[in-house]
């Protein structure tokens, strides 16, 4: 910021994330409406190719808002609420919990027993060989669901509730309009998109040391325009108060502190080589033991 002062004006609210988020939960709510009658190949089908990409998509818009991106940080409360909304059509309650963790990443990063985004030591120990890789990328949305509760469990708040509540009542009238394939293609959809799909590939992109002494890497690649360039991870850890929309201008200000840093092409090519090079498991984390004072959400 000393050198380049300029980025200080990037640290505003997106209001386009609005809209996009609008127009997001209305296309997959036409979704839900349009597969009620479908075969059960072309639910799974649609589940995957379309309802996937929208959900992963979806979590990332929440990770926007969990920043206070939407609305900006004099409206909090707004961005909670509206996080609410843009969960519904992931089918479980997802966004409040996030938020709470998501800060301590950013404050605690890979701190031990406090960054929830770190694997447990079971996850090291089992998910060892490729094969076992492999079924541990297929199952990352429940890792990354359970392992709060074993690493760093809190307790419930009234906005937990309100988006427990609320997300319930929206799967139950989903449900009572247009049936089980409805529901069945909205979790679906969320548990293939976070699982063994191209744009998970970020989960590992993000803070894996495929080189040793660089914990955190970017990606610049095509998939950044369906993921709220969240694939821009160094410049999101330096300025996490700027909208992802923008992060891409940072990286063009300040070229000279990111352009030399090692970097992604794929996310595909991630997931391979993480399952394939036998010297790359869930233990490969920066893990760091916390001193002094630790202030959680």
């Amino acid at each position: 910021l000393a050198k380049h002062p300029e980025i200080k004006a990037l640290m505003k609210p997106d209001y386009n994330l609005i809209w996009v988020v609008v127009l997001m939960v209305l296309a997959q709510f036409t979704a839900f409406y349009l597969v009620k009658d479908l075969d059960w190949k072309w639910v799974v089908f649609w589940a995957y190719v379309f309802g996937s990409c929208i959900s992963h998509s979806m979590t990332l818009a929440i990770h926007e808002i969990s920043h206070n991106s939407a609305f900006g940080n004099s409206k909090a409360m707004w961005n909670r609420l509206f996080g609410i909304f843009a969960n519904l059509p992931l089918g479980l309650p997802y966004s409040i919990s996030f938020k709470r963790y998501h800060m301590d990443h950013h404050r605690y990063l890979g701190g031990d027993g406090i960054d929830v985004d770190i694997p447990t030591n079971f996850e090291g120990w089992f998910f060892c060989t490729r094969f076992r890789k492999f079924i541990w990328i297929v199952l990352q949305p429940f890792f990354y669901a359970i392992r709060p509760l074993c690493i760093n469990p809190k307790p419930i708040t009234r906005l937990e509730i309100i988006n427990l509540l609320a997300q319930l009542t929206f799967d139950v009238v989903i449900y009572y309009l247009w049936g089980v394939k409805s529901i069945f293609y909205m979790l679906a959809g969320s548990v293939l998109g976070l699982g063994l799909h191209p744009i998970s590939g970020h989960f590992i992109a993000e803070h894996y040391m495929f080189l040793k002494g660089h914990e955190t890497y970017s990606y610049y690649g095509p998939l950044n325009l369906l993921t709220f360039n969240v694939g821009y991870h160094n410049e999101h850890h330096d300025f996490p108060n700027i909208p992802g929309k923008s992060l891409p201008l940072v990286k063009k200000i300040a070229a000279e502190y990111y352009d030399n840093l090692p970097q992604y092409n794929s996310w595909i090519k991630v997931l391979y080589d993480f399952v394939m090079d036998d010297t790359i498991s869930p233990y490969s984390r920066m893990k760091r033991q916390l001193k002094g004072e630790v202030k959680q959400d």
